[in-house]
């Protein structure tokens, strides 16, 4: 015996710090199967352009797939030509036999007519930033902006803003502003600025502190809006705009002085409209309007059309003044409207994220911005009807979404568990569901082709796949549409992956509500989702429980790498889209803030409960994980239903919002999600001790001396969400209560976890933790 110990002693000296000798085959074999599903391509954003010939286009595809080596994502762009028959009753995409591999680029944006392509390459030090403007054959400029002028471009997809004006000679954009003067010193003391002495000894100190917005923002500086001459290659910043305003979703206006509309969010965002800015990764609620500014060049024009004296800067015009959030502005085709989303609800309520609307502005023919009139295009829907339209959830449009038609706009949105494509009519204001109406596949649009859509679908069991969508016309009938399934040249999976993805079937479930309360609004009595992903024989497998973050996001049945790789391991899947989730409409999603802890526990508990009694799992191996809201759902369940799971993982989640209210980036989400709409009113730096006994009781740490489960926490040292400090005492608190605990910790990565190594790391060890807690 005493030679076997010793011989266990040695071995575990080669092993990893914290590795469990027992289990080192099942981690080569899941990394090995993890591996095959990292391989897997991504489709990302499709461009297609118009040639001469009235039934043949062309297609630009960007592919990502991640790098685990260099630790980043590659991405590539594919190229095709379309060719339709006359009656488009068949489509053929002729791909170019090799991807072109996009090294250090960090964005590309075509111009309107296709002719011209901007690649951005943004430096990753003190450097100038790249832009490349490139003709059908030649790079035609290369315009190098120096630190000076400003910083890196924004290309995030939120302040992002990269657009070209129709006659394709200028590009309006958004970057960080150049640094700010820091003090100098030397051995001499502080060093007077406009010396010119110069002096190898001296320092740069930091200076005065300023806010970011937070997560993934932290390290940049305010962004701020410029104009580049293609042909000069002179970058000129837009003036006028106060530094209090971070701008975004630049666009151009159709005839008007005011040739720039873009997107602005105040740096008030404190109590009381104090300075402060506060996270807005994730966040809607953040108070932004729609603005329009002169184009800098004008100035050069012939027949300057701005009454402003010389010198002077004309004025930025607020277009949006009466409505607290306004976004992802579009003109439409004849320039009559100028259409947009907003968050209105979000911001009203507080929520991080809600139900959104549509509105449109008159665009005036004579360029006067004064008195603009806003009208509705899709108000905001509280309680769907019979299965019906929830209501727009839109986290992106297309640059051009328009049909043909002028007045029908191509835009994803949220259908319950479902992501569908939906026309909207801005003139009629009607909405229709593009997408198959049948089916239980998450469906988004990539690009527009005249009046046919180039799409993506999958589900929780099928990767991704492209559609090409025509209208049919139908007498007496609203026209429906036919989609063809195009051919790709993207690898095909393993026999393996093939094999295990084809084991699997899922199912988009109703759940009911257990003791609806008459206190509840119609919307919030109504079913909740859960999609069950399973094998044929789920009764006798184990199951995990997948909780989503917010908690006003949602989990849609559309393929997910990581997802996929769990349930390969032989795990049904039960995800829940609890009430507050996107996608059921308003009230529903207002009836959790000031009830979490209690009716989004429920909710799961609802769901699972639902599951075992149809005979669906095994309720003895029932498992669950969750990230951030999810993460805190997950801790509250092992506390508040000890004895339901075997195992747990938690991804940066939320365990103690009294000490969570001082340290994140959303403070606000702590009171609104605690104390509801009229936490807004509570909301301050300085909580009361009332309060933070309110967050302490509503908390998952104030359940720990129940919990029994084991527990794999994933934590990332860079997060200004749910920073760290959160998972640490919740999990320290598990050790000292003898509760077996494992704790892995990216010192470089951020709330979600997402740079390739990191995602690599995690879900390999969320395999390996409930393959050791769930086998028989």
């Amino acid at each position: 015996m005493a030679a076997a110990q010793a011989s266990e002693a040695a071995a575990e000296k080669d092993l990893p710090l914290g590795m469990d000798a027992s289990m080192m085959d099942e981690y080569a074999s899941q990394s090995k199967l993890l591996q095959e599903f990292v391989k897997i391509p991504t489709i990302g954003k499709a461009w297609i352009f118009n040639s001469k010939t009235e039934n043949t286009s062309r297609a630009m595809v960007s592919v990502g797939q991640a790098d685990l080596l260099a630790n980043k994502r590659k991405y590539f762009l594919l190229s095709s030509h379309i060719s339709k028959n006359a009656s488009r009753k068949s489509v053929d995409f002729q791909w170019s036999p090799f991807p072109i591999e996009m090294s250090g680029v960090s964005a590309v944006i075509p111009s309107p007519s296709g002719k011209k392509l901007l690649v951005v390459r943004n430096s990753e030090d003190d450097s100038p930033t790249k832009l490349e403007v490139w003709g059908p054959c030649q790079l035609e400029n290369e315009i190098h902006v120096a630190q000076s002028v400003h910083g890196s471009l924004y290309v995030d997809e939120w302040f992002e803003g990269i657009s070209w004006n129709q006659e394709e000679t200028l590009v309006a954009y958004v970057a960080e502003e150049p640094p700010q003067l820091k003090p100098e010193f030397n051995d001499a003391g502080y060093k007077k600025a406009g010396s010119s002495e110069k002096d190898c000894k001296s320092w740069k100190g930091k200076g005065d502190w300023e806010e970011t917005w937070g997560e993934t923002y932290s390290k940049k500086r305010i962004p701020a809006l410029f104009v580049v001459n293609i042909l000069s290659g002179e970058v000129r910043a837009v003036k006028g705009i106060p530094r209090t305003l971070s701008v975004g979703q630049v666009i151009w206006a159709p005839s008007s002085s005011y040739s720039l509309v873009f997107v602005a969010w105040s740096s008030d965002n404190g109590f009381q409209k104090t300075p402060r800015k506060l996270g807005i990764k994730y966040c809607y609620n953040r108070p932004c309007a729609l603005y329009a500014v002169p184009d800098p060049f004008m100035e050069e024009a012939d027949e300057p059309s701005i009454n402003v004296s010389k010198g002077a800067t004309a004025p930025t015009i607020k277009l949006t003044s009466n409505l607290s959030s306004g976004f992802f502005p579009r003109f439409s085709p004849d320039g009559k409207y100028l259409v947009f989303i907003s968050a209105k609800s979000a911001v009203d309520s507080g929520a991080h994220n809600a139900t959104n609307s549509m509105h449109k502005i008159y665009w005036p023919v004579d360029g006067k911005l004064e008195g603009l009139s806003v009208a509705d295009v899709v108000p905001i829907v509280m309680c769907p009807q019979d299965d019906g339209f929830p209501g727009l959830y839109c986290s992106g449009i297309l640059r051009n979404p328009w049909l043909p038609d002028g007045q029908t706009m191509i835009l994803s949105s949220v259908w319950g568990s479902k992501e569908v494509i939906l026309s909207v009519n801005v003139v009629s204001c009607e909405v229709a569901r593009v997408s198959p109406q049948d089916s239980d596949y998450s469906w988004n649009v990539l690009a527009l082709d005249k009046d046919s859509i180039l799409a993506v679908s999958s589900s929780l069991i099928t990767v991704p796949q492209m559609y090409y969508g025509c209208e049919v016309c139908q007498t007496g009938k609203s026209n429906q549409w036919d989609w063809q399934d195009i051919s790709t040249p993207f690898p095909n999976l393993s026999d393996k992956i093939s094999v295990l993805l084809a084991d699997h079937k899922f199912s988009i479930l109703k759940i009911p509500i257990s003791n609806a309360s008459d206190k509840l609004t119609d919307g919030a009595k109504l079913p909740f989702e859960a999609i069950f992903v399973s094998w044929k024989d789920s009764a006798t497998r184990p199951t995990i429980v997948v909780l989503h973050g917010g908690p006003h996001s949602v989990y849609p049945s559309s393929y997910s790498k990581s997802l996929a790789f769990l349930y390969s391991q032989g795990y049904n899947l039960l995800v829940v889209n609890y009430r507050g989730s996107l996608g059921f409409g308003e009230e529903a999603l207002q009836s959790l803030p000031g009830n979490i802890g209690s009716q989004d526990v429920s909710d799961v508990l609802t769901a699972l409960n639902f599951v075992i009694k149809k005979g669906l799992i095994d309720a003895s191996r029932v498992a669950v994980a969750g990230g951030s809201h999810g993460g805190f759902l997950t801790t509250h369940l092992i506390g508040q239903a000890p004895d339901t799971f075997v195992a747990a993982v938690a991804r940066n989640p939320v365990c103690n919002l009294s000490l969570m209210v001082g340290t994140t980036d959303i403070p606000d989400w702590c009171f609104v999600e605690i104390y509801g709409k009229e936490g807004k009113n509570y909301f301050s730096e300085y909580p009361s001790v009332d309060d933070l006994c309110q967050f302490h009781q509503k908390s998952p740490i104030s359940h720990i001396s129940k919990v029994s489960t084991p527990t794999l926490f994933l934590l990332g040292a860079q997060d200004l969400r749910v920073p760290i400090s959160n998972g640490l005492q919740y999990a320290r608190a598990l050790k000292e209560r003898g509760v077996e605990t494992k704790i892995i910790v990216f010192p470089e990565d951020m709330h979600s976890l997402d740079k390739p190594q990191c995602d690599f790391e995690s879900f390999l060890n969320i395999g390996v933790w409930f393959k050791k807690h769930m086998s028989k």
